[in-house]
């Protein structure tokens, strides 16, 4: 959530008038304090509904990775289920049921060893799901190391410079020292050598993501697990993974069988999703799952009586509501496994078909291509000095298109691209709307002689991309 920052005098601080054509009294509402009094319920929703005209299009919002369409049933269960309180197990004992089925049905997709022994919750998001999935780790790594009699005070996580922004929040609201692996030429995310030489024994994990924000692209977790035990083999370090799976384990499973990333590798202690991802559920819900109660300390799961039954929780929060939750169990029943396998390969298809049109255009040149998280990025050729990608992004913005540009972290710096995710609802046609707008601006991009944006006009909607923080150094 933003915080809240003191506001300039000016136009904004004006009262609301409000058209007597279609309002009733009062005809002025005040901004930022409260109304001395109520007003017809009509009204209230006029106002509101008005302001609300100057959002963007959900659904040609290309930044984001959130689900932006849902069947009415989904919606209309989401309704029905709105004044749930998730956290009230006893009162709401059969959304807590339906909670426990979806756990479970991801234990088996992601090949739990014993789907009935792994451990799991829902959450608000996959970035809550990502800090109970290092907060776990740090609490292994702490008793391991108290066991054995040796300080555990400096805990250490490595990770890729490309990580979601939620992993630095962690490391820095949790007390762990993050190393992140810098971007060096075409690599632009986490390799297994660059892994393990930053692992010590104060490293409380590994984290590969599945579907980096930056560029679509998966890390390889096998090929980290597998230098993780040579590390081990060499050392003694045991090192477990974490995998931040906020989109690619929700495509994976269905697209790419045969690639181990889950816990058919024996290192990987944990993975999140993002159930209103990839997943087809609105927002928020996400998941956190070990690989069995060993991998969850039981001293950081809290029994709460509460209204009348033991509780078990793990969470970072405590009242949320319960509609996501019932709309992912719907999602899941009413899909199937061949249902996410096809919207997920439209979704890829869509993404690849998309990315090739643009290569063909003598303007771009491609990053990643959208075949592993429906994802990619591309930049504007070298030798192209009368736009950049920061006026691509603001001409499109003009039809409508939500389409971020941002620069690369660390070592990267230089690399400036645009990035389009393709969710479920952006169809083939809406990708043919989008190349006619692009071809469409780009004449006049290139007579405009010069750039006219940069990288301080970007505005902030490059969602999980983000490199800078300006009141502290940070990994930019």
């Amino acid at each position: 959530m933003p915080l809240k920052q003191p506001r300039h005098t000016g136009r904004g601080s004006r009262d609301l008038e409000i058209n007597p054509i279609f309002s009733r009294e009062p005809v002025r509402v005040p901004r930022h304090a409260m109304p001395d009094g109520e007003m017809e319920p009509d009204t209230a929703y006029q106002v509101v509904h008005d302001e609300l005209m100057l959002d963007g299009n959900a659904r040609l919002n290309l930044a984001t990775f959130v689900t932006t369409w849902a069947e009415p049933q989904a919606q209309r269960l989401m309704a029905e289920c709105v004044q749930k309180n998730m956290i009230d197990k006893d009162e709401y004992p059969q959304t807590a049921e339906l909670e426990m089925r979806c756990v479970d049905m991801l234990a088996r997709l992601w090949h739990a060893e014993d789907p009935h022994r792994a451990t799991g919750c829902s959450t608000t998001g996959s970035s809550e799901a990502a800090m109970l999935g290092g907060l776990a780790l740090k609490r292994r790594w702490q008793h391991r190391r108290r066991g054995e009699g040796r300080p555990a005070d400096r805990p250490n996580l490595v990770m890729g410079v490309n990580v979601q922004i939620c992993w630095e929040k962690f490391a820095d609201y949790f007390d762990v020292e993050p190393r992140y692996v810098p971007m060096e030429g075409d690599r632009y995310h986490l390799s297994p050598e660059t892994a393990v030489e930053l692992c010590d024994e104060n490293t409380i994990g590994v984290v590969a993501v599945l579907g980096s924000t930056f560029d679509g692209s998966y890390e390889p977790v096998a090929g980290i697990a597998a230098a993780l035990d040579d590390l081990q083999a060499r050392t003694g370090l045991d090192v477990p993974i974490h995998v931040d799976g906020a989109s690619g384990a929700m495509i994976a499973p269905f697209l790419d069988p045969d690639l181990h990333w889950d816990f058919r590798v024996p290192r990987v202690a944990s993975i999140n999703t993002s159930g209103h991802k990839y997943g087809l559920v609105m927002p928020g819900v996400g998941w956190a799952l070990w690989r069995d109660s060993d991998a969850l300390p039981d001293d950081l799961v809290f029994h709460v009586n509460y209204l009348g039954g033991d509780m078990p929780t793990f969470a970072l929060n405590f009242s949320r509501p319960g509609a996501q939750v019932v709309a992912q169990y719907y999602t899941f029943l009413r899909l199937g496994f061949d249902g996410y396998r096809r919207v997920q390969q439209t979704c890829r298809d869509v993404a690849t078909r998309l990315a090739g049109e643009i290569a063909k255009l003598d303007q771009f040149e491609l990053i990643t291509g959208g075949g592993q998280a429906p994802v990619f990025a591309f930049r504007v050729r070298e030798g192209i000095d009368t736009f950049t990608v920061f006026d691509v992004s603001a001409a499109l913005r003009e039809r409508g298109w939500l389409v971020p540009a941002y620069t690369f972290p660390k070592n990267r710096t230089d690399l400036a691209v645009l990035r389009i995710v393709v969710r479920n609802g952006f169809s083939n046609d809406l990708a043919d709307l989008l190349m006619e707008d692009l071809r469409r601006v780009l004449p006049r991009l290139e007579g405009q002689g010069e750039p006219q944006r940069s990288a301080d006009d970007a505005g902030g909607f490059a969602h999980g991309v983000e490199t800078e923080r300006p009141r502290q150094p940070g990994r930019g």
